[in-house]
């Protein structure tokens, strides 16, 4: 016969594989439209917090532009800088819009260029009206392109960025990209760099050179040499993580 002793074994057994056979999986859900802990970080009416040269950003209908006309073409690219703070581990929400030949990009964790006004170098994430660089990793003044649209990378001190993985193909990922207002998401926690346009994975970076990689730094929007060209940006927000 079986003593209690073994009597209790079993019945804590059964009660054990039971609750596992009920217990139903828990899958990820998609994320509230609450946005819980951002904070917008442009009024919508001035630039009140950004320092920038006004020959090429104003505010027009609730948004940051940036102009290039065929009188003010630039000489080098000029940033538009975020002067309440800066940015750490973050994640960074805002709507753009290119015009069909402009270049511009989001820089963030940067700093800037002694003797030069309004230039930054550091991370970019590149926006541009062709659909070239969209979504790209690339590194102002720095080590250049990081990561491709399409790529996810690993950086490594004194060597070429590796190419470990793709969120998919470059081509098919242009394709959610619109030629209106797009969404960009940006989210940089630890040495993790990630770069989304409308929900979708444009590129990856896992910065491991301890001797370039920045860990904090400002933040900026850009416009670029070239052709005339406007970008727009509205609904920024700001979640510091």
């Amino acid at each position: 016969m079986y003593s209690a002793k073994n009597r209790s074994f079993f019945f804590i057994a059964f009660l054990f594989f039971a609750v596992h056979l009920n217990a139903q999986p828990v899958f990820p859900e998609e994320a509230s439209p609450e946005e819980s802990g951002f904070e917008s970080i442009f009024d919508g009416k001035t630039l009140e917090g950004w320092d920038g040269d006004s020959t090429y950003w104003r505010v027009e209908n609730g948004c940051i532009v940036g102009e290039v006309t065929p009188e003010n073409l630039l000489e080098r690219n000029s940033f538009l800088i975020w002067r309440e703070g800066t940015v750490n581990d973050f994640e960074l929400k805002l709507e753009y819009r290119v015009s069909a030949e402009g270049n511009s990009g989001i820089n963030y964790r940067s700093f800037e260029v002694p003797g030069l006004r309004w230039a930054l170098k550091g991370y970019q994430c590149d926006i541009d009206g062709q659909g070239q660089w969209s979504g790209q990793n690339y590194e102002e003044r720095g080590r250049t392109f990081l990561a491709l649209r399409g790529q996810v990378t690993r950086l490594s001190e004194n060597q070429k960025p590796e190419i470990i993985g793709s969120p998919g193909d470059k081509e098919e990922l242009l394709q959610h990209i619109n030629d209106d207002w797009n969404e960009c998401h940006i989210i940089a926690q630890g040495n993790v760099l990630i770069h989304m346009i409308n929900g979708h994975v444009m590129s990856m970076v896992t910065d491991q050179d301890k001797m370039k990689r920045t860990k904090d730094g400002l933040l900026g929007v850009q416009v670029h040499v070239g052709p005339p060209m406007t970008i727009e940006y509205r609904n920024i927000r700001l979640k510091k993580l």
